[in-house]
């Protein structure tokens, strides 16, 4: 894309928004960005198919280990009659850790732009 530069440093690339008079590279970020958003919607419905699903596996192999619903309640060990193990709660925090993560990459994690740049390179300038 002429006029857009993206930087690689190690790093995940930046991409530097071209000034306001280029209407075609703004659509074409704008473009890039409704990409992104559409991918994290599905990343998204990815990770709560996988928490049901191991509410699922945890519901059941809970039953069959404690013998019934959890009328006892819930403890950090197994095999008690009536009382159900917690372990659910982890993997469901860590999938909720990575949506949220994904979503402030995706949503709030916006583009340098050239004004950026520029009171980058004065900061700089008056450094030396």
């Amino acid at each position: 894309m002429p006029g857009t530069h993206t930087k690689t440093n190690g790093a995940a690339p930046v991409v530097v928004v071209p000034p306001d008079g280029d209407e075609e590279q703004v659509r074409r970020l704008a473009v890039e960005q409704i990409e992104r958003k559409r991918r994290f919607s599905m990343r998204a419905f990815g990770a709560a198919a996988v928490a049901v699903l191991l509410v699922i596996i945890w519901a059941i192999t809970e039953y069959h280990n404690a013998g019934g619903w959890p009328t006892s309640g819930f403890s950090q060990s197994s095999s008690i009659p009536h009382t159900w193990n917690s372990w659910i709660i982890y993997p469901l925090i860590g999938l909720g850790l990575f949506v949220a993560i994904d979503w402030w990459q995706t949503h709030r994690h916006r583009p340098i732009t050239e004004d950026e740049i520029r009171r980058e390179m004065d900061r700089l300038r008056g450094a030396h």
